[in-house]
């Protein structure tokens, strides 16, 4: 027997148990009216009334529905009531301009947009067939109560979410997740972390980021707690774990960063210390952050790597027995490489480094862009564009994204491991590494750093300090210093924008 992995199966089954249970807390602090506390069978029912008020629209299955949302309780809504009912939801960047925005619904071909109405401003004009602002007002138009929404023949291999890729390194595009993807990723996600019906989950992590990694689906799926944030703020974080339990959250590292300053001025024991798990990607995090994690705020640390491409979960870092008996500062050594493959993917390196990846979560491919999806996914194995390494443990090292390599005087520098010195001086908020143009070195290794408020750190003070940490080719031998680095909405450093201005006018981006 064969049965379709659908998106639904994860709400049906909250329903069918826990119908009663409060499903979501929504954001209590937002332009549109929120939803406050609502129960798993009502959000079947909402999911019922979207997929019904679609078919009002004459909206087909096959058909894209964008949403410009941050995070909500109506978005989390729509992963079911959009993609289980056959149509393919669009969750778009909150953060990103309008003509960013206005490219991904001409991309994708959306028939449907939602737009949060704190972005009104800034999307007015945005155009579609239907077009309605998120809130009561788009309740009313996109949800259908008094109709039952018309079958729809489940397929596993149908698209359930076009996410569109952060531009970290090129224009977005648009990254086909099949109903097969986003099930096999959430349901292995869940398990490698151990979801139960008793966790409460923190919604730190955008929504729209590659479906909340898979988090939207686990989490309903066994019965647990959505607590929604709509901004992320380190006191907000501990404020809601405090009130609600918070067993469970996502984030990049300048999530955990927040939090651990937050953490500095909090009246009190700290919450969530010795229950809370906290799951990081999007960067390889410093180890003196993840050794911080632990000690500071009494919270298990784990890892994972993937990308938008693989509906995230590739590899997982979750200490483990064998390091019980490790120091803290040990343990975060450990915990610092990208981790084992998860349950059903293969990872391998190709000749020139670069991790590769076969699995059920690999992406369908681009959106209308088949030659992109060819250079991608080559002989059955997806190619991250990360450079890296499997250690003797079998667990995968990610030691650069290869456009990031700086190659100065002939050496290789990997800019992961220059930012991670940097970052272990106490007065260091935030670093980047890139390599720069230079008649000498060819590349210069180029420190951008954004120091703590009123410290006195110099240009030679950092410098000195890499010299104690590094060999002297890794070393910056220049320092720049910033108020803000360029990060997508997830935390990820753009490193394309840092480098524009020094590469101004070079046909290439190596020197």
């Amino acid at each position: 027997m064969k049965v379709a992995l659908t998106a639904n199966d994860f709400l049906d089954r909250a329903a069918a148990l826990y119908g009663d249970r409060i499903g979501v807390v929504d954001e209590p602090e937002q332009p549109a009216e929120s939803w406050g506390e609502v129960t798993y069978a009502e959000i079947a029912r909402r999911a019922r009334a979207m997929a019904a008020g679609l078919d009002r629209l004459g909206v087909a299955p096959g058909e894209r529905v964008a949403m410009v949302s941050h995070n909500s309780a109506r978005l989390l809504t729509a992963f079911f009531g959009v993609s289980g009912s056959g149509r393919i939801l669009v969750p778009v960047n909150f953060r990103l301009a309008r003509a960013e925005v206005e490219y991904i619904v001409e991309h994708s071909g959306a028939s449907v947009v939602l737009v949060d109405p704190e972005l009104e401003g800034t999307l007015a004009g945005l155009t579609a067939t239907h077009r309605f602002t998120i809130g009561s007002d788009g309740d009313a138009a996109t949800m259908d109560f008094d109709a039952e929404p018309k079958p729809w023949e489940p397929d596993e291999d149908a698209t359930a979410t076009v996410n569109y890729t952060s531009g970290t390194t090129a224009r977005p595009k648009g990254v086909q997740l099949t109903h097969r993807n986003i099930w096999l990723n959430a349901t292995t996600f869940g398990w490698h972390m151990g979801v139960t019906d008793r966790d409460v989950y923190l919604h730190t992590l955008p929504q729209f980021h590659c479906n909340g990694w898979g988090m939207v689906y686990a989490v309903t799926g066994m019965g647990g707690r959505h607590i929604v944030v709509r901004k992320v703020d380190g006191s907000e974080i501990l404020r809601r774990i405090d009130q609600h339990g918070v067993t469970l959250l996502c984030g990049a590292p300048a999530v955990v960063n927040m939090v651990l300053d937050a953490a500095e001025q909090w009246d009190g024991d700290i919450p969530g210390a010795g229950t809370m798990r906290i799951v990081v990607a999007g960067a390889p995090p410093p180890t003196r952050t993840i050794e911080r994690v632990e000690t500071d705020l009494g919270w298990q640390f784990n890892q994972i790597y993937g990308l938008t491409e693989t509906a995230p979960l590739l590899t997982i870092n979750r200490a483990r027995a064998e390091f019980d008996d490790l120091s803290p500062a040990e343990r975060a050594v450990k915990l610092g490489r990208a981790g084992g493959a998860a349950i059903g993917c293969t990872m391998g390196i190709s000749d020139d480094g670069e991790v590769l990846a076969r699995s059920n979560v690999v992406m369908e491919g681009y959106w209308e862009q088949p030659d992109a999806t060819a250079e991608a996914i080559v002989d059955g194995f997806f190619h991250t564009g990360d450079g890296g390494f499997v250690d003797d443990d079998e667990y995968v090292n990610i030691s650069d994204r290869k456009k990031d390599v700086i190659i100065s005087g002939g050496e290789n520098v990997s800019s992961i491991e220059v930012e991670d010195a940097v970052f272990q001086h106490p007065d260091v908020s935030e670093v980047a590494v890139i390599g720069v143009p230079d008649e000498k070195w060819g590349e210069l290794v180029t420190a951008l750093v954004v120091k703590s408020e009123q410290s006195p750190l110099t240009e030679a003070d950092v410098i000195t300090w890499c010299k104690e940490r590094l060999a002297g080719y890794k070393c910056p031998k220049r320092v720049e210093f910033r108020t803000e680095l360029a990060r997508t909405a997830t935390g990820k450093l753009q490193k394309f924008k840092l480098r524009e201005p020094f590469w101004d006018g070079n046909k290439r981006q190596v020197n």
